[in-house]
């Protein structure tokens, strides 16, 4: 410690008298505020410099004199010992012993070494003279970790760009300008495609069936097009005819032009017959009625075991393609059928027994009854009853669209295998086309007693069902009256 050693060495030569004078040396344990520095620290090089300031504005004559009391000061206070905590009084003499045999004890205030940060690679102090070789083994430990620090903020900035390019590189493109243009050039459209446009479509399904027909260049160009020129348009389904490589722009003006929609759409009513519909078929897609009649007249070719595909083909909305056939057209529509079958849990065995309940349960109630009406036919089955349903007589005898309520006594009483005011249990077959709602309650019945039923309001379809005869009669005259209100609403 050179410190106490020049305070040794400078005490020899003052005398006797100087000594005598000298205050009792205190033992107080040193505060923070007036521990010494540590040999080599920063604070002990200021203080020099401080010191080295004074002592040069001073007079040189009084040097003896200010080595006199620099010495007092030394002698007066000792050199201090900082004080220790009880925990950490242990680990700094296990310290000390370590290190006698190996080289001189370090200074007594030295703190305990602490691993290096990435702080210690930007904070450190290169100026320092390291002296011992533990601080130097600490030097290159620190910068070790350091490099390590800096290598793997690097990789993981690489991979990190990687992975941001890998993700967003499409959009980065796109909000930079790098990637190819979204939307064709104008007049380089060539060919003939033809897109279809369904029921209910917006601008974004619209998009991407462009795009999948390859009219458009990318999937979204045609509805980022009408939402920058805030355009707001309505699609009509159909079948369009337009050209490969359109821009978005050319394409809404194709889809816009009437021209360009092929009339190849063809609708199927709810509760219509083949009779009905074949003709309406046959008007939508501009083909003789004659290859549609052909088309049904083998209900095996559809995998259809029945006499008839009455009820077969699924009431809904059809778009086709120009060069369609009408046995793909008959194909679809029986395969709708089957969706809606599947889709009410029928098994396949039991499809022809449940499309005909179904059928009756179209023609004889309103939606939001439907399930009613079939817990009446199940309940009357059930008892062995005649169902005694007027649709099923009206079928049976050609007069089911003749556009009255009521049966005809003709039609009431002619012996064939639909009318069920003459056979016992179901009809030979479906009557007529039946919904999704309608195939649904076939097959789930509401659950109740009733046994008759009658619609005593015609105009609204409001229906009074009845579990005795007598509550029965007095729903049909409920009936009787509204039709005698109203002569002309077809009863």
């Amino acid at each position: 410690m050179p410190d106490r050693e020049n305070a040794e060495s400078s005490s020899h030569s003052l005398s006797d008298e100087l000594f005598s004078k000298l205050p009792e040396p205190s033992h107080r344990a040193p505060s923070s505020e007036s521990s010494p520095p540590a040999p080599g620290s920063r604070r002990a090089r200021r203080e020099a410099a401080r010191s080295g300031d004074s002592a040069q504005s001073g007079d040189d004559a009084q040097s003896g004199d200010d080595d006199a009391t620099r010495t007092r000061t030394i002698v007066s206070e000792p050199p201090a010992v900082p004080a220790r905590s009880e925990e950490s009084a242990p680990a700094a003499a296990h310290e000390q012993n370590a290190d006698v045999n190996e080289e001189p004890a370090a200074p007594a205030q030295a703190a305990q070494p602490r691993a290096a940060t990435l702080d210690d690679l930007f904070e450190a102090d290169h100026s320092e003279v390291v002296h011992s070789k533990k601080e130097k083994k600490k030097r290159r430990t620190g910068c070790l970790v350091a490099l390590v620090i800096l290598l793997a903020i690097l990789g993981g900035l690489t991979a990190g760009g990687f992975w941001v390019w890998n993700t967003y590189g499409d959009k980065i493109s796109d909000v930079m300008g790098w990637g190819p243009p979204e939307d064709w050039e104008p007049g380089i459209a060539t060919g003939e495609v033809f897109v279809t446009i369904r029921d209910g479509d917006t601008g974004a399904p619209v998009s991407t069936a462009l795009y999948e027909a390859g009219v458009t260049r990318t999937e979204n160009v045609f509805y980022d097009y009408l939402v920058d020129e805030n355009i707001a348009v309505t699609f009509y389904p159909g079948v369009y005819k337009l050209q490969e490589k359109m821009t978005a722009q050319a394409a809404l003006e194709a889809i816009q032009d009437p021209a360009s929609k092929a009339e190849n759409t063809a609708s199927v009513p709810e509760g219509s017959t083949l009779e009905q519909m074949l003709p309406l078929i046959a008007d939508g897609l501009a083909m003789p009625v004659e290859d549609f009649q052909a088309a049904v007249e083998n209900p095996s070719t559809y995998g259809v075991a029945a006499d008839s595909l009455e009820g077969w083909l699924f009431p809904a909305v059809y778009t086709f393609d120009p060069d369609v056939t009408a046995e793909q057209v008959i194909q679809r529509m029986v395969d709708r059928t089957r969706e809606s079958l599947a889709a009410a849990d029928v098994p396949e065995a039991d499809a022809q027994r449940i499309l005909t309940i179904a059928s009756i349960i179209q023609r004889e109630g309103r939606a939001d009854d439907f399930d009613k009406v079939s817990r009446v036919i199940q309940n009357r089955l059930d008892d062995g009853m005649k169902l005694q349903m007027d649709s099923t007589a009206q079928f049976g005898y050609g007069e089911l669209h003749a556009g009255v309520v009521s049966t005809s006594e003709e039609a009431q009483f002619d012996d064939n295998p639909w009318n069920t005011y003459v056979i016992d249990g179901l009809p030979k077959g479906p009557i007529a086309t039946a919904s999704d709602a309608a195939i649904d309650a076939a097959m789930h019945p509401a659950d109740g007693p009733w046994l008759y039923f009658v619609t005593i309001n015609p105009q609204t379809g409001e229906t009074v069902f009845s579990t005795t005869y007598e509550e029965h009669q007095a729903a049909i005259g409920t009936w009787q009256q509204w039709c005698r209100d109203n002569p002309d609403q077809g009863c």
